[in-house]
Parts: C-alpha cells; sequence; structure tokens
C-alpha cells in the first residue's frame, strides 16, 4: 500500500508556493499525495472588499473569482503529480467579515470562531485517508486564515487516527516580503524542530510550472511571470519547516535538521 501525504492549504496556491517542490518529490516517489484547500467557496455577488479581492486582479464582477482559482488548482497540481485535490466548502476571510487588507493580517476578529468547523473538517479527511505525513503552514505573515488552519489542525482530538508526523512550512511568499515576517504563533512553533528539504532540477521544474498555473495571482503576489521565476530562483530549491514527529521513509532523503 503506498503512503499518503495530507498537504493542508489555507488557499488555492499557498501549497503549491510554500511546499511544491517536496509534494512533487513525493508524487514522483510513489506517495499518494492529497492537497486539501480549505477556503474555495464561491460567494454570490460578492461586495465591497470581497469585491475588491477579484477586481483588483483584472476580472470582472461577474466573474466566479472561486470557480477561477479552482481551476487553477487543477492544473498546478497536474503539474506537481498530484491527482483530483481537494476543495473544501469554507469561505476566505473578506467572507466572514474582514473588511480590509490590514485586518486580514491584523489578528483574528473575535465572533470568527471557524476554527470549530476546521478541526471537525480536518478529523474527517485525516480519518478518511489516514496519511503518514502531514504538510501545514506556520501562519508566517499573519494572514487570518493561515492562522485559522494552524489552530484548527492543533485543535483535532487525539485518538481520531494515530498522529502522523507534521512538516509546518515556511508560508510563502510571506517570508521574502520583509526581513522580520509577523510571525503570530512564532512562540508555539519555536519548540519544534527545523528542518530543510532540498529537492532536484526535475521538482523544481515542476514547482514552477504548478506557481505559474495560478494566473490569477501571480500579478498581484509577485509582480508578474518573470519576476516570479526570478523570486523561486532566488529559493535555491529548498524548502523550510518546523517538524513534530519523525519523517517516514521515502520523504527527500536530504531532509536535514538546520
Amino acid at each position: 500500500m503506498m503512503p499518503c501525504a495530507l498537504a493542508v492549504s489555507p488557499h488555492l496556491d499557498d501549497a503549491v508556493f510554500s511546499a511544491g517542490g517536496t509534494l512533487a518529490h513525493l508524487a514522483r516517489g510513489g506517495w499518494n499525495v492529497v492537497m486539501a484547500t480549505v477556503f474555495t467557496a464561491s460567494v454570490a455577488e460578492p461586495k465591497g472588499f470581497a469585491l475588491a479581492c477579484q477586481l483588483d486582479k483584472g476580472l470582472s464582477a461577474e466573474v466566479d473569482y472561486m470557480a477561477l482559482r479552482r481551476e487553477e488548482d487543477l492544473v498546478a497540481a497536474a503539474h506537481l503529480g498530484i491527482e483530483a485535490p481537494v476543495h473544501l466548502p469554507f469561505r476566505e476571510a473578506p467572507h466572514r467579515g474582514y473588511g480590509s487588507p490590514p485586518e486580514l493580517f491584523g489578528g483574528l476578529h473575535a465572533d470568527d470562531r471557524i476554527e470549530l468547523n476546521l478541526a471537525d473538517a480536518f478529523e474527517t479527511l485525516i480519518s478518511q485517508i489516514r496519511p503518514d505525513l502531514i504538510l501545514a503552514p506556520q501562519a508566517v505573515g499573519g494572514h487570518v486564515d493561515h492562522v485559522q488552519v494552524v489552530r484548527a489542525l492543533r485543535a483535532c482530538r487525539p485518538g481520531v487516527y494515530p498522529a502522523a508526523p507534521i512538516l509546518w512550512w515556511r508560508d510563502y511568499p510571506y517570508t521574502v516580503r520583509s526581513a522580520d515576517p509577523q510571525e503570530p504563533l512564532r512562540e508555539i512553533f519555536s519548540d519544534f524542530d527545523p528542518c530543510e528539504i532540498r529537492f532536484d532540477a526535475e521538482c523544481e521544474s515542476r514547482k514552477a510550472q504548478a506557481c505559474a498555473a495560478y494566473g490569477s495571482q501571480i500579478g498581484f503576489q509577485f509582480g508578474g511571470a518573470e519576476a516570479l521565476v526570478a523570486r523561486l530562483k532566488d529559493e535555491g530549491a529548498v524548502e523550510r519547516f518546523r517538524l513534530t514527529g519523525t519523517l517516514p521513509r521515502g520523504v527527500p532523503p536530504n531532509a536535514a535538521a538546520v
């Protein structure tokens, strides 16, 4: 039976941007890689800041923004060698009362308790697919959706499924937007062992193609396709994580503590 890795991605691009090389390596090595994105729900007739989040990417109000992004995710997953990514039906923060860019990075609203629903969904998903390895964000950058994913994963009930090791990725590109990016959960992750995973040229190329598949995001996130290529080259085919548990066999052999 092939081993299984579950990547829990807040948004439709986060797992690929932050851990795409590692996911490509696992898929090529015969792992069943499940890339599950949390906040993918379409919302009819978005208003205000939620609407602005698609207008500022050159998309008209009539476009189903999340449907477009889900299609991009299918293409990205195929480049990594991943079949049938999972799209969970939760709404992004702009549809949950966060009304401006500063609010997305300014801490959780007191009435935003979505982590309870996420924890239930994660327990179901983990029980169904029984992963040997989980990959998830550290919430570097402080985006509230990323923070809620971490909180929900940590809130899953023990005993739902035997604990799998978790590679907590450093959220890219937030890691390169500032010399000292926000890390609201730094205290939690400082207790976990840092490690880095290097991957070969084929996996580096697969990651680059997968990142480029998110065409609606590339201009906003990187300033265009050429800038994306340059940024990825700067990363040097390495991804950095914090680790809980022990890595199973079949994870890149050059995974190392740092």
